[in-house]
């Protein structure tokens, strides 16, 4: 139910943090699996690195905001086929809105909200061609949760779920569901000097009920059961990764 032997599987943003581990999950459980990223160096690398530990992907540098296409076309080149594209790419930015003029706002929107429907709408002619194509967009517990000081993210990841319904009955038809994961907070290496610090520990053990960060390798089944045949009538959810943090009052 979980083997995804066959699948060719393109993963944005996937050359670190969330991203990486989801794409090192895929390529476990048996697809071809592409990584995405701006810096090309960086992709070569990891890529090495993995190679001496027996998990083999391959690479589609660029910018997926700008260059859907080409990357595209690089990350089908081996077995001409997308089964599964999971879309990780996202920025923050934490200012408030007295802070943030109307042109940043939309910005940040742009670059978390309109690139990821750019993307999908770029995917779909080979996604329909798959037996049973997966689209899974990366979202957050900011979808449904406020925080104070952060309305531009808040309001592109509250976007992102409601595509994620929409496409989800768009093309359900095509035989391809559409589905996303929603990460609490993971202790990334981006994250790693806020999960050092004792102050906001104490925040974390009385907001999770689990009393701990996710680590980065719990989000890795999400994506593998979204992306299996497991999760074959499973269509326009946004699943939680948090720990339990969203439905404690």
């Amino acid at each position: 139910m979980f083997d995804l032997n066959g699948k060719t599987a393109l993963i944005t943003g996937g050359g670190r943090g969330l991203g990486l581990e989801m794409a090192m999950a895929l390529a476990k459980a048996g697809a071809w699996t592409v990584i995405n990223g701006r810096n090309k160096q960086s992709l070569e690398e990891t890529r090495e690195r993995l190679a001496r530990d027996a998990v083999a992907i391959g690479i589609a540098p660029g910018d997926i905001t700008q260059d859907a296409g080409a990357i595209l076309a690089e990350a089908t080149g081996k077995t001409g086929q997308l089964d599964i594209l999971i879309h990780a790419v996202g920025e923050r930015d934490r200012r408030g809105t007295e802070a943030m003029e109307p042109a940043e706002f939309a910005q940040l929107l742009n670059t978390d909200l309109t690139a990821a429907y750019a993307v999908a709408r770029a995917a779909l002619p080979l996604l329909k061609r798959s037996a049973a194509g997966r689209l899974i967009f990366v979202t957050s517990i900011a979808a449904f949760a406020a925080r104070a000081g952060d309305p531009a993210y808040t309001a592109a990841k509250g976007g992102l779920s409601a595509l994620t319904r929409s496409l989800a009955v768009e093309l359900g038809a095509d035989n391809l569901t559409v589905n996303a994961i929603a990460p609490g907070w993971f202790a990334t290496e981006t994250n790693a000097h806020l999960a050092a610090d004792p102050a906001l520990q104490a925040f974390i053990e009385v907001r999770i009920p689990l009393k701990r960060w996710g680590r980065p390798e719990e989000i890795a089944p999400a994506a593998v059961f979204l992306a299996s045949p497991a999760a074959s009538f499973v269509n326009g959810i946004t699943l939680t990764v948090d720990g339990g943090m969203t439905v404690q009052m």
